[in-house]
């Protein structure tokens, strides 16, 4: 099977941790019809062959960029305009991929980058409350709700394949607090790196946006 085909099966095998309160909202992209029809052609695209990746993750997906597309930090305008997956999903624009994508053109285009690498999230599947996007760590009870799941996924992922040398947590607080400790209990990768969240850098470091896909083009070169 092709790395595409299994990321496939493993986000339509998808299904919410147990445990979540009646107001988390969950969104899996992976049971729309339009947004797998989009994501399949995107991992097809990018995706259809055997290679080692080395993996990125993120927090959750967005409401409107990964939690809508199926495709982690794609919004639907980055999915049609750069990644030409033509789709009848709601076009707005979404800080994170905006960013995310920018980066990916300092790397070389998307073909170039996601031949090398793995986009994806300790919780691949997104939350809401109230309207707003919801990370994992804010979820009451999320220590004991999320462990068992976020492990299952990881472990699911690394036979996509997945480098075991290096992995880079998008994100340097809670994220990467998280993912250190999970790996430090279940060895899944020998080093964890951080490079900083692109919805962090367009909000509060905006000024400072070229020197940030910098230091992203750095770290994944370096690894």
């Amino acid at each position: 099977m092709t790395v595409a085909e299994n990321i496939l099966n493993f986000y339509q095998s998808l299904t919410p941790p147990s445990g979540l309160l009646p107001d988390v909202v969950v969104l899996n992209p992976y049971k729309d019809e339009q947004a797998m029809e989009a994501c399949t052609l995107f991992y097809q695209k990018y995706y259809s062959d055997s290679r080692e990746r080395i993996a990125l993750f993120g927090i959750n997906p967005g409401r409107f960029g990964g939690g809508l597309t199926g495709v982690p930090f794609t919004d639907p305008i980055h999915l049609e305009e750069t990644c030409g997956i033509k789709n009848n999903l709601d076009k707005r624009p979404e800080l994170s991929s905006r960013f995310i994508y920018e980066m990916i053109a300092a790397f070389g285009g998307p073909a170039l980058f996601y031949q090398n690498f793995y986009l994806s999230a300790v919780s691949p599947i997104g939350f809401v409350r109230e309207g707003k996007n919801l990370n994992y760590y804010d979820i009451n009870g999320w220590p004991d709700i999320f462990e068992e799941y976020v492990v299952a996924c990881i472990r699911e992922q690394l036979e996509l394949p997945i480098s075991r040398k290096v992995a880079f947590s998008i994100g340097q607080g809670e994220n990467l607090k998280y993912l250190n400790a999970l790996n430090a209990r279940y060895n899944f990768f020998d080093e964890i790196r951080t490079v900083p969240h692109p919805r962090w850098v367009m909000q509060y470091r905006l000024k400072r946006k070229t020197e940030f896909v910098q230091q992203y083009i750095e770290s994944l070169s370096k690894a």
